[in-house]
């Protein structure tokens, strides 16, 4: 992935791997082609909870480099799966810790455009939109793309 060129739109993309996300991700590839602009390709991580007799609680081990290295790789494999090894503008990826809206969100505070994807990995089939894009339409302070998979 190439790096980030200075004074260029930058457009902040939320990739799960769900092939909403994948649209998403394709979506902003190419409004940064018409724009001139970076994609920044963003993916969260977040401990995996386990019910105990105490209630939810995260777990024992203090695996952190071992689950963002997995989310890493998980990224970097969809990127490659969906816009190619070298796509035709700068993409760049990154993964954080936290949840899905909140890296979003705190990502785009200064970007031109913040794309989601409708419906990701989690949550109930039905629903239109998932709650990560409804989240991310009613706080962000930039312009939201949410893509509809299959359109």
């Amino acid at each position: 992935m190439a790096d980030r060129h200075e004074g260029a739109d930058r457009i902040v993309v939320g990739v799960d791997g769900s092939e909403s996300s994948k649209q998403a991700l394709r979506w902003a590839v190419r409004q940064a082609e018409l724009t001139r602009g970076v994609v920044e390709a963003l993916t969260a991580w977040d401990f995996p909870h386990f019910h105990g007799a105490l209630g939810w609680l995260p777990p024992s081990s203090g695996d952190e480099a071992a689950l963002e290295a997995r989310a890493r790789d998980e990224l970097k494999e969809s990127v490659e799966q969906t816009v190619g090894a070298q796509p035709p503008v700068t993409v760049r990826t990154e993964v954080h810790y936290g949840t899905p809206a909140s890296v979003l969100l705190r990502a785009a505070r200064d970007a031109s455009l913040l794309v989601v994807g409708s419906r990701g990995l989690g949550g109930f089939a039905g629903l239109l939109l998932g709650s990560v894009a409804q989240h991310c339409a009613q706080h962000s302070a930039c312009p939201v793309v949410v893509v509809r998979h299959g359109q």
